[in-house]
């Protein structure tokens, strides 16, 4: 047994993180005890759990650790880059089979809601009022890990020499500690510990708690699957919908404010620039959507403000959940919705979009040439922000940057948008939304992702998944990575 774990210590990052996927399938069987009379789907867990896992040993056993062989033709983001997208799609193939062998869905269906639930966006094909627990409770842990993060994951029990790497491959670009085990042990502790409260606080408030353990996940990694056709609207209760509220502003917020959170350094945070950007899009947005409920549907004062609220941070947030129907409102209201949905949340978060840093960025940028067309020719600005580690400058490389994020960002979503207009003989504006909904993890359906919609949409909706997870160069660069190493290969063996 020693020689198994220091074969896994010290094994192949492909073996290490095919190992900790093949654990994960085990999951779900911890609800089994709790009823029994699904105890006939533990095999849709324990076969792909077994396969997948038995593959990662014989990898740590069998393979050496690549990380040692530094190669010329990669740097540090391609050699991190490519096991990172491994273990994504790995966690696709694998979450999609539970559904598939105990019969729930057809193998595209399933492999979209395992698509779904990784990456955080919450774009359901289930029917949950007949779904079993185990399934539900599987849904909900994917979206958990997903949004923690394979390669945090596995760094919280073992680093090698290209742990860096990983970590910023994922999107994960704070230290919160002096060295990476411990911030990686931090960001641990309190995505779980907000876990412990949010399953709490739900309970108290009358959840059960199978349905506050699954809220409490879908709702910190600002997901969004739910165990209820309505969502959190089915309770129609305000604590609920106060406690989600506040665990989809922890998802969304970066790890390294929640730090200083924990440490209650409140002016630190306040000076943080996510943090004043986000409070100025609350007490911007909520109102105008609020006025906007007033005088179209007739609501009263608190009500439009509670739905404004709740509506502004499940859309930046990238969550997802409705206490009511967002398709009814006026167009102003929906349409700040969905530019909401663009910016998303803080960087290094679970959320999706954008995020508030590039957001606040295309801003500055903006008012910065702005500024500059009407300054004298002899004025010299220096240009900073804050980040929670402290102030950062705005130079032509963080600039140039965001830039080509937002161009590339932009692309991507135009093109998806109008593919779906193809295979769905949709209109655009259907289209659009359909397509961001899955581009920035969201989740919110205009009703074109149902059972009965295109492959092809399933297909285009989950490169958008994934692409908004990774944040887009990821993928791009491994996929890079992928064929520049077979072709390495292909030319050592001639």
């Amino acid at each position: 047994m020693s020689r198994l774990n220091q074969h896994i210590k010290e094994g192949n990052i492909y073996g290490r993180l095919t190992l900790l996927i093949g654990l994960l399938n085990f999951a779900p069987l911890c609800v089994l005890p709790f009823y029994a009379e699904e105890a006939k789907y533990a095999y849709g867990f324990i076969v792909p759990g077994v396969i997948v896992t038995a593959a990662g040993v014989a990898v740590c056993r069998l393979a050496k650790p690549p990380e040692e062989k530094i190669t010329e033709w990669q740097s540090p983001m391609q050699q991190g880059s490519l096991p990172v997208l491994f273990a994504w799609c790995l966690a696709f193939l694998t979450g999609a089979v539970p559904f598939v062998i105990t019969g729930q869905l057809d193998f595209v269906h399933a492999l979209f809601e395992s698509v779904s639930g990784w990456t955080t966006t919450g774009l359901s094909l289930v029917d949950v009022t007949r779904a079993p627990r185990v399934m539900l409770f599987h849904r909900s842990f994917m979206q958990y890990c997903g949004g923690l993060g394979f390669i945090l994951i596995i760094l919280i029990l073992v680093q090698g020499k290209q742990a860096m790497n990983l970590y910023n491959a994922e999107g994960h670009s704070d230290r919160l500690m002096p060295n990476l085990k411990k911030t990686v042990r931090t960001i641990f502790l309190l995505y779980n510990g907000f876990l412990v409260i949010g399953v709490a606080l739900y309970y108290v408030f009358g959840m059960s708690l199978f349905d506050a353990v699954c809220h409490a996940m879908s709702a910190l990694s600002t997901a969004g699957f739910s165990t209820r056709q309505a969502g959190i609207g089915h309770y129609n209760s305000f604590p609920i919908e106060m406690v989600t509220i506040v665990l989809m502003l922890v998802g969304s917020t970066n790890f390294a404010v929640l730090m200083l959170l924990s440490r209650f350094e409140i002016r630190k945070i306040l000076r943080v620039t996510e943090v004043r950007f986000l409070a100025g899009l609350i007490l911007i947005f909520v109102p105008l959507i609020a006025l906007s409920l007033m005088r179209h549907k007739d609501m009263g004062l608190l009500e439009s403000l509670h739905n404004s609220l709740f509506g502004v941070v499940a859309a930046f947030s990238t969550t997802g959940y409705s206490i009511t129907n967002y398709y009814t409102w006026p167009p102003f209201a929906l349409g700040l919705i969905f530019l909401l949905m663009f910016v998303g949340g803080g960087t290094g978060s679970t959320a999706g979009g954008l995020k508030l840093t590039r957001a606040y960025l295309i801003v500055r940028i903006g008012q910065e040439y702005v500024k500059k067309l009407f300054a004298s020719s002899r004025s010299v600005t220096a240009p900073r922000f804050n980040k929670a580690q402290g102030p950062t400058p705005i130079d032509g490389a963080l600039i140039a940057d965001t830039a080509g994020f937002v161009a590339c960002y932009m692309g991507i979503f135009t093109i998806g948008s109008l593919l779906i207009t193809l295979t769905e003989n949709c209109t655009l504006l259907e289209a659009m939304f359909e397509f961001s909904s899955a581009f920035c993890t969201v989740g919110l359906t205009g009703g074109l992702t149902t059972v009965s919609s295109s492959t092809w949409t399933y297909i285009i909706e989950m490169i958008g998944m994934t692409l908004g997870r990774l944040e887009i160069f990821i993928v791009f660069i491994g996929i890079h990575s992928f064929f520049m190493l077979i072709k390495k290969r292909c030319s050592l063996r001639r």
